[in-house]
């Protein structure tokens, strides 16, 4: 690519803003100008403080480090209507200048679809994942790229489903691309960036800081669709997704949960609010005027009437023994017994306090 250092020039300079970026891009037209204009031109532009910060330019030890961060295997830098650079970002309000990005840049112009939650922490309860999981790779076998931000829980989980389906994935992130946050998924992010693509706006070393990950979620949105938010606590940040979705004109799916989870309030409140509520895959590729997948209901479970009744009467909010056998009359020796069953065939999970909860209530092909 051309005038790498330039780019470099340009956006790796403290003091030097990303309005005030496009600013001079708007007004010379492109980086070569920006580096032949004479310093009064610069200062007419973006004023005299970040006309003096870009004559004095960035790091020469950051920028030498960048040089050769590039020269990995599969790592590009992508710029501002440049070959490469996400179209669907050109109109995101404050669209990066520039993108670091390593792995198959080429998923960036496909369809994607993301996948948000909040449930990056140890409150976040297995079905969840498994259902981000479970929706991220049907989405994936019909041909979308499933976009999220890398994080525990959730996000990892949608990532996964994105990489086991026929499409793959990209995740954005919130530090610099050498560093890799939050370590837990660090095989993950070789994986992605093997098999899929890693993307970040941040320079070289940035660490993790909680104001860098709203302006990683504008990404996420803006590289996407829709929106689907699995779960979120009211005031979490994937209800900022969600907001920048909006403001993208982009699509806002929620997924419901249990009335007593405070992780599904925020996707309560989405659906209260318009948002589409999503139950498995198949509500967002008929909304996308796809045709839906057929259901499996030979899954363990399952019989030939269809749920497991047992199963059925379990629901999805946590239940004790005692409370299951005064709910459905049957002995607590009995429900035990088949709970354990159900527990060993992956439907059922045993959570803190011998209380009971349906693990796998939705099977996606």
């Amino acid at each position: 690519m051309e005038y790498v250092r330039e780019w470099l020039a340009l956006t790796l300079v403290p003091g030097v803003s990303l309005g005030a970026q496009h600013q001079l891009l708007e007004t010379l037209g492109s980086v070569d100008a920006i580096a032949r204009a004479d310093p009064r031109i610069l200062e007419s532009i973006i004023g005299a403080d970040a006309a003096l910060a870009l004559a004095r330019g960035p790091n020469p030890s950051l920028v030498g480090r960048t040089l050769a961060w590039l020269e990995g295997s599969g790592r590009r830098l992508l710029v501002m209507g440049g070959e490469g650079y996400p179209s669907s970002l050109l109109n995101v309000h404050s669209a990066p200048t520039v993108l670091y990005a390593e792995g198959r840049t080429e998923l960036l112009a496909t369809p994607a679809f993301a996948i948000a939650s909040a449930s990056c922490e140890p409150i976040a309860v297995a079905l969840g994942s498994q259902d981000a999981e479970a929706i991220a790779r049907a989405l994936s076998d019909q041909g979308f790229t499933i976009a999220s931000g890398l994080a525990l829980g959730i996000d990892a989980a949608a990532h996964r489903g994105g990489l086991a389906g026929a499409g793959s994935t990209v995740a954005v992130m919130g530090t610099g691309p050498d560093v890799h946050y939050p370590r837990r998924n660090a095989k993950l992010a070789a994986r992605i960036a093997t098999e899929g693509c890693i993307v970040t706006e941040f320079p070289l070393g940035t660490p993790s800081d909680s104001r860098n990950f709203p302006r990683r979620n504008r990404l996420i949105s803006g590289l996407s669709r829709g929106v689907l938010v699995v779960e979120a606590a009211m005031g979490s940040g994937s209800l900022i997704t969600a907001r920048f979705a909006l403001q993208q004109n982009r699509d806002v799916f929620a997924m419901p949960g249990s009335i007593h989870s405070p992780l599904s309030k925020g996707c309560h409140w989405l659906i209260k609010e318009g948002a589409k509520l999503v139950e498995d895959a198949n509500d967002v590729l008929i909304d996308y005027g796809r045709a839906p997948m057929k259901r499996d209901h030979s899954a363990p479970g399952y019989d030939g009437a269809g749920v497991d009744p047992i199963l059925e009467a379990l629901g999805y909010a946590p239940m004790s023994i005692d409370e299951f056998a005064m709910h459905t009359g049957l002995g607590a020796a009995t429900l035990a017994a088949q709970l354990t069953k159900l527990e060993l065939e992956g439907l059922v999970e045993v959570l803190p306090g011998a209380r009971f909860r349906r693990s796998s209530p939705r099977q996606i092909e």
